[in-house]
């Protein structure tokens, strides 16, 4: 008979970077809380890219910051080098990017890991999710995990954030390794048990570049890239004065014409074109194989040599992830200027792996069909360090909350990058690894990253994982700007010399008439700090403060627009379909739209909109039945 070892709250199977947070939102909740790793030694670990951020995933860092989450606070004290991505563009895409020390950063997440209050790290490979009958709803409930060696956790709720290491195997060219990311074990024995609770689970790929000895590189034949003078930190806590760091460089090259021939040549021996891979890849980010067959126009591609840390001579080669045999990755890599000599370090290889189809979820990231079993990262099928923090912190808030008795915290699509990356997941058909993208939010205006404290601070809060301090502090900023913003608006500038010649100055057209400062500052070639001059009785404000002065006073306009898009999407969205409904009776629904609609379960109207197969007609009678519906299973014509 097995031992009983521990009964914990919540177990958390994975501590990468969906796992950790998942673990740490638990524990600073009150929850006695125990995560499970192969290898703690791979806390956090960046197996891939060696950064944090960049187009649309640094709207999720920082948004998973005002919810009280670890990434945006450990990559501040963990960076060497910061830059905001498309400056150029509006504030809407506008995204922070960090290149991260990884030993730095996997051992500083790891430190908080250790050092938090109700939570324990284990090194066990989980095998079994144990579950008895659930005799309310008849489904099966969580009651704990059994270990490989024989171990029982007993537990009330489960966390599964497994990353890339379910059934695992690395390809490079011929030869297959049955291991995880980095050489690390992989996890064999959960998919059978996954499989028997009735979750039905599929098979994904993705891939990874090599790393370069820097010795072996000649920098001076690609373009150097430096990172901000003045760097913005990820946290909304952390002092901007101690992210003002020496930064170090990355480096920018080109592949050409001899790369691609060399890739040409050989892709009878690439696992991707062989047939020897059975997982799906992601689109947003091919490898070098796929980029030169897709794009066999092109004449180069783009790549961007990064350091992998301070203390080591680790040079990651970004753009150039590939499956290709080791001798023809290192032909291909010395083609590439400053590459001619270079030494492969750790060699390129793409990695399989089992997840799960995501439409099995809750917009909690709970399952469906198996009660406090929650799910977040790779292992739902997205791609990425950043959504994968973003779903662990949600997925283990909610384990959490269903633990406490409570309601499940939602995040929905006017609310934030968040909530359209699982929203994205579990209502749309995912036949690929997901990623975020600032074009997948339809309403990335007000979803900025610069605003999401205002926006998801209280939810945070609410929740728990944020201080009454904190909240404070926003709700003390939301007033500022709202006072700053009615303040232009009311101050009128006459069209006298002293002005002329301010605007003169300043290469902006001249006053006719008296105007305000709200629609001086709406002139492209001036802002808040230059009408410094003309403006003596302007408060003395804060930085973070003066930005969203001057974003809500240029975009007014498209931003109130913007806001009656979200009233309109907030009347279906708030229009909630009970559990126990019965789409065989709405009359005139279309036969694929019924049967979708069984298949995902939508928990409101406007999540029935988005799913593929229902056409605004379906939404319109499923309307209508809704109207006449009592919420007692009963309809009424």
């Amino acid at each position: 008979m097995l031992d009983i070892r521990d009964t914990v709250d919540v177990c958390v199977v994975g501590a990468g970077h969906a796992g950790c947070e998942a673990a740490l939102a638990c524990a600073r909740l009150g929850l006695k809380t125990v995560v499970f790793t192969v290898s703690v030694d791979s806390i956090a670990l960046m197996p891939c890219n060696p950064n944090i951020g960049g187009s649309s995933k640094g709207h999720l860092v920082r948004e998973l910051d005002a919810l009280g989450g670890e990434m945006g606070k450990n990559i501040d004290k963990t960076f060497i080098q910061s830059k905001m991505l498309n400056v150029s563009k509006g504030p809407a895409v506008h995204s922070l990017r960090a290149q991260a020390d990884k030993q730095a950063y996997t051992r500083q997440m790891r430190f908080v890991l250790e050092n938090q209050e109700n939570l324990t790290i284990k090194q066990a490979e989980v095998c079994k999710i144990l579950s008895e009958k659930d005799p309310e709803t008849g489904k099966q409930k969580v009651s704990g995990v059994q270990l490989f060696n024989g171990g029982i956790y007993q537990c009330k709720a489960v966390v599964l954030c497994t990353g890339t290491y379910l059934n695992a195997r690395c390809l490079c060219g011929e030869s297959i390794d049955y291991t995880g990311p980095n050489g690390l074990k992989s996890a064999t024995h959960l998919t059978d048990s996954l499989v028997e609770l009735g979750i039905e689970m599929q098979r994904f790929k993705t891939g990874t570049p090599a790393r370069m000895d820097k010795r072996s590189l000649d920098l001076s034949k690609m373009e150097e890239q430096f990172g901000d003078e003045r760097v913005v930190p990820f946290s909304f806590s952390t002092n901007p004065e101690d992210v003002q760091i020496d930064q170090v460089s990355c480096y920018l090259t080109y592949t050409n014409e001899k790369t691609h021939e060399i890739i040409r040549d050989n892709l009878d021996r690439s696992p991707i074109y062989a047939g020897i891979i059975e997982g799906t890849g992601p689109r947003y980010c091919p490898s070098i194989e796929d980029k030169v067959v897709k794009f066999a126009d092109k004449e180069r591609h783009q790549v961007f040599i990064e350091p992998e840390g301070l203390y080591t001579n680790e040079m990651y080669v970004g753009g150039m992830s590939s499956s290709l045999p080791e001798d023809v990755q290192l032909a291909m890599y010395r083609t590439v200027p400053g590459m001619e000599h270079c030494q492969i370090v750790r060699h390129a290889y793409a990695i399989e792996y089992d997840c799960i189809k995501p439409n099995q979820l809750h917009p909690s990231l709970g399952f469906k069909n198996v009660i406090g079993l929650y799910s977040g990262g790779q292992f739902n099928g997205s791609s990425g360090y950043e959504e994968a923090a973003s779903q662990g912190l949600v997925a283990g808030i909610n384990a959490a909350r269903f633990v406490q008795g409570k309601e499940p915290m939602i995040i929905d699509r006017s609310e934030g990058y968040i909530g359209v990356l699982i929203d994205d997941l579990v209502t749309k058909e995912n036949l690929e690894p997901y990623r975020m993208m600032t074009s997948r939010s339809e309403y990335r205006l007000l979803l900025r990253q610069d605003n999401a404290d205002l926006r998801l601070r209280k939810k945070g809060y609410e929740v728990g994982l944020i201080t009454k301090e904190q909240y404070e502090y926003v709700l003390q900023k939301e007033k500022l700007i709202e006072q700053e913003v009615e303040r232009l608006h009311a101050t009128t500038i006459g069209a006298n010399k002293t002005i002329q010649a301010f605007l003169e100055n300043n290469n902006s057209s001249s006053l006719k008439t008296a105007t305000s400062l709200a629609e001086l500052m709406c002139r492209p070639e001036l802002n808040y700090r230059l009408l410094a001059d003309i403006d003596p009785d302007r408060p003395l404000l804060s930085d973070d403060v003066i930005e969203q002065v001057e974003i809500n006073v240029k975009y007014e306009g498209y931003i109130k627009r913007q806001a009656k898009q979200v009233e309109t999407f907030k009347k279906i969205e708030n229009k909630k379909i009970p559990a126990e409904i019965n789409y065989d009776d709405v009359n005139s629904l279309r036969l694929e739209a019924r049967q979708k609609l069984k298949q995902y379960k939508p928990i409101s109207v406007g999540q029935a909109s988005r799913i593929s197969g229902v056409s605004p007609a379906d939404i319109s009678m499923l309307l209508i039945y809704l109207e006449t519906y009592d919420y007692k299973g009963n309809h009424h014509e």
